[in-house]
């Protein structure tokens, strides 16, 4: 074993030590096992991390590749550094207060001690998940379970975004990673527009990434760069509309330990600019049931992109990232419901945008109230029956409700840092 690299049970003893010493923003929890029955460790860091809430969720997986190690002791100074930071730094405290952040260190702990790529049965586990163009992993007997862990743990969880780190280039890499035959060249997915701007969030904050001579701004579309089949990247985005980016983060696979405070600090910004990315910009808000007031698990799309996003079903909210500076017109919808739109220009802070659906064959619709939070929406008229007037004033009552509580919390961090959370516009 590479002196100074934590050993497997050295980092298992990390992890919990450090749920031991930050009680209060973190919990510790388990995936499922290995190949050798080695525990798979999730750090999941937030100011109320046993509950859930109406906030984006965002994961980081290091040591995919067992031959990959760097992942994990950079992913162990994340945390760590959240944990002294928090309500000390304004962009720590931003992190903890406004998103859940999962860390899962070491996906494939066999694999380092074994020091090979794969896991204890030798398989590719970033080549494992089900593929969008060929079936070669759709027989879930043959899959592994460190694969079935992430899978079970995509599902069960509402990511909103996520990024695994990896070794041997130094290159943010995004969908699409492989082509429908075969072919080496630039594949976008439909939210390509969106991944660059990620991958340059990344890209942009490092100590030198951007500054590759072999990959323009330190950023790749996978298919271009070397396509691969069985990806967890594309997985993730296809199945959970959870955008998930390759992060190469270290030119060496298994660089000196005595490089890794190094690594770490080329790191620390552009993950930390990453995942306040996530919560400073694109559109959030919860969709609700007009006849009841309740959330529903509704999806949202921007007209012109093929691809949606879920809401969750606890609180309905949903958290939709895309490009700062542009006109869109997002859309919500729900078997049983009808749809409803509004345009907005999105400006460089987040868009708060609540939906309130009708149930089909329901008569009329609200009016969106004009607003001076940087969303610039549609004023459509909705006409509302009589006998429905008292379910919306209810429905209202409850966002003014939800939204007086939501400013309590945030006003003391108010004063502390320069970013704002504006009140949701309901349509």
């Amino acid at each position: 074993m590479a002196r100074g690299y934590m050993t497997n049970a050295e980092l298992e003893s990390a992890v919990h030590a450090f749920g031991s010493r930050c009680s209060n923003i973190s919990r510790i929890y388990s995936i499922g096992k290995s190949v050798n029955d080695f525990p798979l460790w999730v750090i999941e860091i937030s100011d109320k991390p046993r509950q859930r809430e109406a906030e984006p969720a965002f994961k980081f997986i290091g040591n995919v590749h067992g031959d990959e190690p760097v992942g994990r002791e950079v992913l162990m100074h994340l945390a760590n550094w959240l944990c002294n930071k928090y309500l000390k730094d304004p962009l720590a405290t931003l992190i903890v207060e406004n998103m859940h952040l999962h860390i899962l260190p070491a996906m494939n702990p066999d694999g380092f001690a074994l020091r090979w790529r794969g896991n204890a049965n030798n398989i590719d586990l970033n080549r494992d998940f089900p593929d969008q163009f060929f079936p070669v992993n759709n027989d879930i007997n043959h899959r592994q379970p460190e694969t079935k862990a992430i899978m079970n743990w995509v599902n069960q969880e509402h990511f909103t975004a996520s990024a695994s780190l990896h070794g041997g280039a130094l290159v943010a890499n995004y969908p699409w990673d492989g082509t429908s035959d075969t072919g080496k060249r630039y594949y976008e997915c439909p939210d390509d527009k969106t991944f660059r701007h990620m991958a340059s969030v990344y890209s942009q904050s490092h100590y030198n990434m951007s500054l590759s001579k072999e990959f323009e701004g330190g950023i790749t579309n996978g298919a271009f760069w070397y396509p691969i089949y069985g990806g967890m990247q594309d997985w993730n985005y296809i199945n959970a509309g959870c955008f998930e980016l390759t992060l190469e983060i270290s030119d060496a696979k298994w660089p000196k330990a005595v490089e890794l405070p190094v690594i770490w600090e080329h790191n620390r910004m552009s993950m930390l600019n990453l995942l306040a990315s996530v919560i400073k910009s694109g559109v959030h808000g919860r969709i609700f049931a007009a006849d009841t007031g309740r959330p529903i698990p509704g999806s949202v799309m921007i007209k012109g992109i093929d691809s949606k996003v879920r809401a969750s079903r606890t609180f309905g909210d949903y958290h939709r990232i895309i490009v700062p500076g542009e006109k869109y017109e997002v859309v919500a919808s729900m078997e049983g419901f009808r749809p409803k739109s509004t345009n907005i220009v999105l400006e460089q802070e987040a868009a708060n945008l609540d939906f309130i659906l009708d149930p089909d064959g329901a008569d009329g619709q609200t009016k969106l109230p004009s607003n001076d939070y940087g969303c610039r929406c549609d004023n459509n008229m909705f006409h509302v029956q009589e006998a429905h007037l008292w379910l919306y004033l209810l429905v209202v009552c409850i966002l003014l409700t939800l939204y007086l509580v939501f400013k309590r919390k945030t006003a003391s961090r108010l004063l502390t840092y320069r970013y704002s959370l504006r009140r949701p516009v309901a349509v």
